[in-house]
C-alpha cells in the first residue's frame, strides 16, 4: 500500500512513517523539506491546493494528515484528494470534547461524566483557544492557522460521501522533539535538587490522557494500515489517564529524586504554580475502541518511554523563564504550610 503522510517530517510524521515501514507499506512524505526523506514532494501544507497535481499524481492509497488545523484546511485536503485516493485519515484531538471547555470555562453546566468515549460530547463553542492562545501556540506549531479547532475539521473528513475518512483523537503526547516539553517544568525542578515540588491540590488529582510519541505513532499507522478503520473514530492514548502528581512520580522513580511532592491549597500556592480553569474537569479517556477493533497495544512501556523522554529533555531544554521558576515564592510557601 503506498501512504502519503502530510507533514510528515516533525514530532510524530517520522515515527509514523518508520512504524508503516515496518509494515511493509510504501511511504512518500509531503513537507517543506528541512528533513530529507527517500520519497517525498516537496510544498507547504498551507498552499495545498497549489500542490494538487504533484500529490494526486502520487496516487496515495491512503493519506495520513498529521498537521490539520482547520475546518478550511480540511476541505481544501478533501477537494484535493477526491477521487485521488482510497481513504483519509486525520489527526484529531481530546480537545474536542465538552470536558475540554468545561476545563476552559467556555462551557456552562455539569461536569462531563467520565471516562470520556468516541461518543462523549463534544463542545457547542468553537476556537478552542483565545487568540493570544493560538499565537503562542502558532510560534511552536508554524501550520496552525488562526481559525485552530478540530471540531470542523472532524465534520469535513467525516462528512464526505465520496472519500472515506478516519478520525484519531490523540492524547498529550510526550517524548523525544515534544515541542511543548512537558516533563521539563518536573524535570528541571528535580534535577535542580529542589528538596520539594509543589502543587495546587486540585491541580495534582487532575487527570488526563498522554501517549508517548512512538506508541501514538503506532497507533496512527495501524489506522492508516487497516479498512476497518474507515469511516470511524478512536480515542488514542495510554489505557490509563494519570494524575499530574503520578506524572510526577514516575518521573521522580526514573531520575532518582527523592525529594517530595508536596500539594497545598489554592490560596497558599504560589501564582506561577496555578492553572486557570475548572480542574473539577477531569479528562479521562476510554481507549478500548482501537484496541478492540484494530488490536492496538503499546510497543514501548510507559518508563522506557519516560526515560526515553528525560534523555531527550536533558541534552534539549527549552528557553527558560524564570518567572516560571520562583524557586523564593516556592520556598516562602513551603514553609508556610
Amino acid at each position: 500500500m503506498r501512504v502519503l503522510l502530510i507533514g510528515g517530517s516533525g514530532f510524530i510524521g517520522p515515527h509514523v512513517a518508520g512504524a508503516l515501514d515496518r509494515l511493509g507499506h510504501e511511504v512518500v512524505i509531503f513537507h517543506r523539506g528541512k528533513v530529507p526523506a527517500p520519497r517525498e514532494i516537496l510544498g507547504d501544507r498551507r498552499k495545498l491546493t497549489d500542490h494538487a497535481s504533484a500529490l494526486r499524481a502520487a496516487a496515495p492509497d491512503v493519506v495520513v494528515d498529521l498537521i490539520l488545523s482547520s475546518g478550511t484546511q480540511a476541505r481544501a485536503l478533501m477537494t484535493v484528494f477526491r477521487g485521488a485516493s482510497g481513504r483519509v485519515v486525520a489527526l484529531s484531538s481530546c480537545d474536542v470534547y465538552r470536558a475540554c471547555g468545561v476545563l476552559h470555562g467556555s462551557e456552562s453546566g455539569p461536569l462531563e461524566p467520565l471516562p470520556l468515549t468516541e461518543s462523549s460530547r463534544l463542545r457547542t463553542v468553537l476556537q478552542t483557544y483565545p487568540p493570544e492562545r493560538v499565537k503562542m501556540l502558532q510560534q511552536v506549531f508554524g501550520w496552525l492557522d488562526e481559525e485552530y479547532d478540530k471540531i470542523p475539521v472532524e465534520r469535513e473528513i467525516l462528512g464526505d460521501p465520496d472519500l472515506p475518512g478516519t478520525v484519531l483523537r490523540l492524547p498529550m503526547v510526550y517524548g523525544p522533539g515534544d515541542p511543548l516539553h512537558r516533563f521539563f517544568p518536573t524535570l528541571k525542578r528535580m534535577d535542580d535538587r529542589r528538596p520539594a515540588i509543589l502543587f495546587e491540590e486540585k491541580l495534582a488529582c487532575w487527570r488526563s490522557p498522554r501517549g508517548y510519541v512512538e506508541n501514538v505513532a503506532d497507533a496512527i499507522a495501524l489506522a492508516a494500515s487497516n479498512d476497518r478503520a474507515a469511516s470511524r473514530i478512536y480515542n488514542v492514548g495510554e489505557a490509563e489517564s494519570f494524575s499530574e502528581l503520578d506524572w510526577a512520580q514516575q518521573i521522580a522513580k526514573v531520575t532518582g529524586w527523592s525529594g517530595k511532592l508536596v500539594t497545598l491549597p489554592a490560596e497558599h500556592t504560589p501564582a506561577h504554580l496555578q492553572w486557570p480553569g475548572n480542574l473539577d474537569q477531569h479528562w479521562t479517556i476510554d481507549t478500548t475502541l482501537i484496541r478492540e477493533e484494530l488490536g492496538y497495544c503499546e510497543p514501548i512501556a510507559r518508563e522506557d518511554g519516560i526515560r526515553r523522554t528525560i534523555e531527550w529533555e536533558r541534552a534539549n531544554p527549552p528557553p527558560l523563564d524564570p518567572r516560571a521558576f520562583d524557586y523564593t515564592a516556592e520556598d516562602v510557601a513551603l514553609r508556610r504550610r
